[in-house]
């Protein structure tokens, strides 16, 4: 056997030599900086991403042998201009977007789903079951509200609908009776109710009116982006609903943050969604 001959056999015993060789390992991604529990900034450490979202990544990047930065990168909107970049190499909350495939690879299915739910003033008289029992009631949304695009199409031309600055605002117009209702996710909603002291004034409809998701998503100028990672975790993305892991970070991470708000020496802030 000659050498050349001796050699090819050898890679061919190493099946994964090619793939291994070219295996990410390390992610650098961001996301929202102001989405409890899904992420948020840690008061401990401000450079870094913390919540629901980080935790169920990490837990898969481990899985796969990758180690992942859950890093800060400013507001949404840069963030997300971070990683259309290929700066960042992803994104660990995106919305799906037509517009932004030209950019990013998503991941499917979504790492979580958020449920946007109807909320009240307890003792209201407003009934809910479907989105059409909403028309002739005015509601609030805040502008940083990120939901799907049918159902953005559908508000806009069937729900009357006051946009404000952020959830804080809106809960506020609720309270005010200035809106009937206010289209928040369970989980943000909750949090925001609960900062702001308004969790006793407050009631959501259990049926979702939305319910987008929230996927990784994949810089198409990352070094990292291959067929084998996006792969691998659409691999995992499959195996988290039936885990169990999802439900326990974001109870977690509700804990979590409800406790960061509780220690005088962090300044209460509702999220901004």
């Amino acid at each position: 056997m000659d050498l050349r001959c001796g050699l090819l056999l050898g890679l061919a015993l190493l099946p994964g030599l090619a793939s291994a060789a070219g295996k990410c390992e390390r992610l650098i991604v961001t996301g929202s900086p102001d989405a409890p529990p899904y992420l948020w900034q840690d008061p401990q450490n401000p450079k870094q991403l913390i919540g629901a979202s980080a935790d169920l990544l990490q837990q898969v990047a481990k899985d796969l042998g990758i180690k992942v930065e859950l890093l800060y990168a400013g507001k949404r909107s840069q963030a997300l201009d971070e990683v259309r970049s290929g700066r960042m190499d992803m994104l660990a909350d995106a919305s799906l977007t037509l517009n932004e495939l030209e950019n990013l690879d998503y991941i499917h299915p979504p790492l979580l789903e958020n449920d946007y739910l109807v909320w009240t003033c307890k003792g209201s008289t407003l009934t809910y079951g479907e989105a059409s029992d909403l028309h002739g009631h005015t509601g609030g949304v805040s502008e940083k509200s990120r939901m799907t695009q049918a159902f953005g199409t559908f508000a806009a031309q069937q729900l009357t609908l006051t946009r404000t600055a952020n959830l804080t605002q809106a809960f506020q117009k609720l309270l005010l009776g200035e809106v009937e209702y206010v289209l928040a996710g369970r989980y943000s909603g909750m949090a925001a109710a609960q900062a702001l002291g308004m969790a006793d004034d407050l009631l959501a409809f259990e049926q979702p009116i939305d319910r987008p998701g929230l996927f990784l998503a994949i810089s198409h100028n990352s070094a990292c982006n291959d067929p084998w990672l996006r792969g691998q975790l659409a691999k995992k993305m499959t195996e988290l609903p039936a885990s169990g892991l999802t439900e326990a970070a974001l109870q977690r991470n509700i804990e979590r943050w409800k406790a960061q708000q509780q220690q005088p020496q962090q300044p209460v802030s509702a999220p901004k969604q």
